[in-house]
C-alpha cells in the first residue's frame, strides 16, 4: 500500500488540496511572496508534517517565496499553511512597507532650478 503512494523519483505523491483540506487562501489576510515570516515557537507534537516543514523553513526570518522553495511545496498550499502557523500563534508575519512613490516631476525640476542656482 506504501508503494502506491510513493514516486521513486518525485517522493511522496500528496496532492496539495489534501495537504490544506480543500483550501485555497490563508484565513484572515493573505501573504504576499515578500513578506518575512519568522517561527516563535518550536511545534508542537500533534502538527502534521507539512506543518513541521514549513515552520522548520521558517526557523529565521525568511520570506514567504523563500519558504515555498525551501520546503519544495507550491507558494498556494505555503501561503495556506503559513496562515494555520500564524494563527497558531508559532510564527510571526512582517508585511514589507510599500513602495515609496516616485516624486512629481516638478518637484524634481523646482529642486534641480534651487541647484543650479547656488
Amino acid at each position: 500500500m506504501t508503494e502506491r503512494w510513493m514516486d521513486q523519483d518525485a517522493g511522496p505523491i500528496v496532492r496539495p488540496y489534501t495537504v490544506t483540506r480543500g483550501r485555497t487562501r490563508p484565513r484572515g489576510d493573505s501573504f504576499d511572496l515578500i513578506a518575512t515570516v519568522s517561527a516563535i515557537r518550536p511545534a508542537p507534537p500533534d502538527l502534521p508534517p507539512e506543518h513541521r516543514r514549513v515552520l522548520a523553513a521558517c526557523r529565521r526570518p525568511i520570506s514567504v517565496a523563500e519558504a515555498a522553495s525551501t520546503t519544495g511545496l507550491a507558494v498556494g498550499v505555503v501561503q495556506v499553511l503559513l496562515g494555520d502557523l500564524r494563527d497558531s500563534g508559532l510564527l510571526t508575519v512582517r508585511i514589507p512597507a510599500a513602495a515609496v512613490a516616485a516624486p512629481r516631476e516638478s518637484i524634481l525640476r523646482d529642486v534641480l532650478a534651487g541647484l543650479r542656482a547656488l
